[in-house]
């Protein structure tokens, strides 16, 4: 009978334990903050967190353009760029801190081969200082700095392939696009 009890209490404990995800991306989700959400409820989605807006604009119509989210203590976690819409949504989802990583653990501190074991790379696109990775399967997408690149192709303009990239390249930025 006690063991009976026992394993009762443990599969209660266990069924309560929720998942932690105020780390976790998806495509839909980045920790607290939903595709959903909007510029105005950021205060109260980061209650316990800094949000700074840039004040600063060159743009005609002075809106802001970027929100950057600190964790209290200082450490930032999101920037995040807002629509132009008259009741603006987040648009971008810049990921600073590399406790954010999604289902498959990808973050801030995966390689390319990480990417490429666990997506399908849609498209690579060549930047000046960069390459930007688009995959298939989510919204996400990855800049690998051209330093990590042979030498060769760091200064070059062309294309950039795949087979090019060395599998231990580093991830300089991980964003998250919602349209």
């Amino acid at each position: 009978m006690k063991k009976i009890v026992g394993m009762v209490g443990l599969l209660a404990i266990i069924g309560c334990k929720e998942k932690d995800t105020a780390f976790l991306i998806s495509n839909d989700k980045v920790g607290k903050l939903d595709q959903i959400s909007l510029v105005r409820d950021l205060d109260l989605i980061y209650a316990d967190d800094s949000i700074v807006k840039d004040t600063f604009s060159t743009r005609l119509d002075g809106a802001n353009r970027k929100v950057k989210v600190f964790e209290k203590g200082g450490k930032h976690l999101l920037t995040l760029t807002p629509t132009d819409d008259s009741i603006p949504k987040i648009e971008n989802v810049q990921i600073m801190d590399p406790r954010f990583t999604t289902e498959d653990g990808i973050g801030l501190n995966s390689t390319f081969k990480d990417i490429q074991d666990r997506y399908t790379i849609k498209k690579i696109v060549t930047a000046l200082n960069n390459i930007v990775i688009f995959v298939n399967e989510t919204n996400l997408y990855f800049t690998i700095d051209k330093e990590q690149l042979p030498e060769n192709l760091r200064y070059s303009k062309g294309n950039v392939e795949a087979v090019q990239i060395p599998d231990d390249a580093k991830i300089k930025f991980l964003m998250l696009g919602w349209d």
